[in-house]
């Protein structure tokens, strides 16, 4: 049998989707997976397809034409701490053996970007090739085309760019992959994508809360959300969110959105992202308030306990419905921006920290087509980049000042009315108050800083004096 073009290790649904994908391309494929059985039953049920199942590992790299392109799909659990070793690693220590030098491994999964960054120096060191790689989509990006985040060597990329821009998603014929940088870029910028994914959902889920309280029906919300999906709120979340509200549950007849229960779950990939911010002294509330919002959601038991035990106002919202809708999907774009610009500043600043030289417009571009976040203002972003390359925050390009401009006054209605029907909305809330933030020249931090000083001695700066310059007042003692 003809040795193949491409290897995949990791048959769960992402990787059986993946493999038919480049398969599809024009290239045969090896599959292995450790439980033998898994890839038995995926090579039989795809017989017709130039795919060949390994029960051996040694089998399974024998059998791909050198140098070899290896791809995992195997699940990272690994942390920041930077001597964790997990699953990828023990799949690696079991390929080593078997490789030849040259031969390129690529992760697949979402890992944490300080391992690709360990795990790339390990194999090169021994004369083998790694990527991290982000891959985005789910299962149907897997099978019809992801947005594909690789970061590594260049040499790395030119062995794998053919077919991963084979099988990515295409937008006006461009592919939706790039070489994204050195190192652990890839993974990063992937890990950051799901950090805006996490803010993008949690304001969809604010905005169907008020609509719920206003008394919509889920039904109507189905219109709303597909109408917005043909205006500039276009984007994959904004679509299967109207599909989601059509669909009534078997069972009750209801709306199953409303049987589903209210306890989120999460990967990490956002708390990484928040660890992340922390780290490199970056804000992202927007997504920080979306990773909390699924924290607390994990508390139901306590939320049931406390929830008759607390008082808030009596939800009233008496807009009219064309009214609030309007002002909702203003507040929405509005706080959707400020989650692209908070994650985008992220990617900046750690990706100059660590000399990637990362093209934001390039990442934008990518991510107009098979990512989950993928949405019809990407091509702005990618526009505003391209504009100004070295555009300092997202907000402040002038179609984006624009809309947030123009959508302020909406935007604090809705945070506003909100708070006073005691609606949670840490999101919009968190948005508008980076934006309130940003745009002012002057914050109440000159009282933190003599607060600092007078507990502390820690000095301050003072306005009629050089930057640079630091005083310490004597301030008066204080008793007990």
């Amino acid at each position: 049998m003809s040795k193949s073009d491409f290897g995949l290790i990791g048959l769960a649904v992402m990787g059986q989707n993946l493999v038919l994908n480049v398969e599809s391309r024009g290239y045969s494929v090896s599959v292995f997976n450790r439980t033998t059985s898994v890839t038995d039953e995926f090579v039989a049920a795809h017989s017709d397809k130039k795919i060949q199942g390994f029960a051996s590992l040694a089998d399974f790299v024998a059998s791909i034409e050198r140098p070899r392109k290896i791809m995992m799909l195997v699940k990272s659990k690994a942390g920041a701490d930077p001597s964790e070793r997990d699953a990828v690693d023990a799949v690696i220590e079991s390929l080593v053996p078997l490789l030849e030098p040259g031969d390129l491994v690529i992760d697949g999964g979402n890992t944490y970007f300080i391992h690709t960054e360990r795990r790339a120096k390990e194999l090169e060191a021994k004369g083998f090739l790694y990527i991290g790689t982000g891959v985005s989509g789910g299962e149907e990006g897997a099978r019809k085309g992801p947005s594909i985040m690789p970061g590594g060597s260049e040499q790395a990329w030119k062995m794998i760019q053919p077919i991963f821009e084979a099988i990515s998603a295409k937008v006006n014929g461009d592919p939706c992959v790039t070489h994204i940088g050195k190192g652990g870029a890839g993974n990063y910028v992937k890990m950051v994508h799901n950090g805006i994914e996490y803010g993008d959902m949690q304001l969809i889920c604010e905005a169907y809360q008020i609509f719920k309280t206003a008394g919509i029906t889920t039904d109507e919300m189905a219109q709303i959300f597909d109408q917005w999906n043909q205006g500039e709120l276009e984007s994959y979340l904004i679509q299967i969110t109207s599909k989601i509200f059509t669909i009534k549950d078997e069972i009750t007849g209801q709306p199953l959105v409303e049987q589903i229960l209210d306890r989120a779950g999460q990967k990490g990939t956002g708390r990484w992202t928040v660890q992340s911010a922390a780290e490199n002294a970056v804000v992202i509330s927007t997504i920080n308030a979306a990773v909390e919002a699924r924290i607390l959601s994990s508390m139901r038991d306590q939320r049931l306990v406390a929830a008759p035990q607390f008082s808030g106002p009596e939800p009233k919202i008496d807009l009219p419905k064309d009214v609030l809708v309007q002002k909702v999907h203003d507040a929405l774009y509005a706080s959707k921006i400020i989650s692209y610009a908070q994650g985008l500043d992220l990617i900046k600043k750690v990706g100059e920290a660590h000399g990637w030289d990362l093209k934001l417009g390039s990442i934008a571009r990518i991510w107009r087509g098979g990512c989950i976040i993928r949405a019809r203002f990407l091509n702005r972003i990618t526009e505003a980049y391209e504009r100004n390359s070295d555009l300092v925050n997202l907000m402040l390009d002038p179609f984006f000042k624009d809309i947030l401009n123009k959508n302020q006054e909406s935007w604090r209605e809705i945070v506003s009315l909100g708070v006073l029907n005691g609606i949670p909305m840490p999101a919009f809330s968190a948005s508008l108050g980076y934006y309130d933030s940003y745009r002012s020249a002057r914050l109440p931090a000159n009282l933190l800083q003599a607060q600092r000083d007078f507990f502390g001695a820690h000095t301050y700066e003072r306005l009629d004096r050089p930057e640079g310059e630091f005083f310490h007042t004597e301030w008066p003692e204080v008793i007990g």
